[in-house]
């Protein structure tokens, strides 16, 4: 969802009547989001690789 908002904020993808059309906000929310995602997922394979 992150590459998504991100993209959007950047008017790459999307509708021009969002909100987050353009909008530099939604830029970086989309990378925040972007980076937890992928922090939550390495914790995820960490844990799993710890357990075994």
């Amino acid at each position: 969802m992150g590459i998504i908002f991100h993209l959007q904020g950047n008017s790459i993808v999307g509708p021009e009547s969002s909100f987050m059309y353009s909008n530099p906000d939604w830029i970086t929310y989309g990378l925040e989001i972007s980076i937890a995602g992928v922090v939550i997922t390495g914790i995820g394979f960490l844990l799993i690789f710890v357990k075994n």
